[in-house]
């Protein structure tokens, strides 16, 4: 969803109330793209603060499915945003690659309220994304999601030191 800021330059302190809908249905992360499986819409109040200056604040609230980091379940992440951004106007996108300060949801006049939340989001990922605290993953052998029963593999591990005599006692299987 985009917004025309130029209506707001005019009169140096005004405000302004929007209320949009999220339009993303997944989010492209670093490490892969989600589902997005509850959004609600974005409130943002955009505030003229003189000379081309805007201010952004605003909540955007949002789940997403990620998968667990040991056994790569499904889960729902729920995200609750706080907005709170400053538009210099008078920035070129050249001043604001040389000041690290790269806006991609502006686009001349208009915010793009996708990106920004984007943006947003890409700052609050988790970490780790854990099922529950005790998940056991999954068998690094045979792949079986050990939440959900085990497997017959041989998960002894052994001192690299005694590989010697493991390979004598294959050998002497083999016979």
């Amino acid at each position: 969803m985009l917004i025309n800021l130029s209506e707001l330059f005019p009169v140096e302190g005004k405000s302004k109330n929007y209320t949009v809908p999220l339009e993303m249905t997944h989010f492209k992360g670093p490490d892969g793209s989600y589902k997005v499986v509850e959004k609600e819409p974005v409130t943002l109040v955009i505030t003229n603060q003189g000379e081309r200056v805007l201010t952004v604040t605003g909540k955007a609230v949002l789940s997403l499915e990620m998968p667990c980091a040991r056994c790569l379940e499904p889960v729902l992440v729920p995200f609750e945003l706080e907005i709170d951004q400053e538009l210099d106007m008078n920035q070129t996108k050249e001043d604001r690659i040389e000041a690290l300060d790269e806006q991609f949801y502006i686009n001349g006049y208009n915010l793009d309220v996708d990106q920004l939340v984007g943006n947003e989001l890409t700052l609050n990922l988790p970490m780790r994304v854990l099922c529950s605290d005790n998940c056991k993953g999954i068998c690094n052998r045979c792949g079986t999601n050990l939440n959900r029963g085990t497997c017959d593999c041989d998960n002894r591990s052994l001192d690299p030191r005694m590989s010697v005599i493991q390979d004598i006692f294959k050998q002497l299987k083999e016979v």
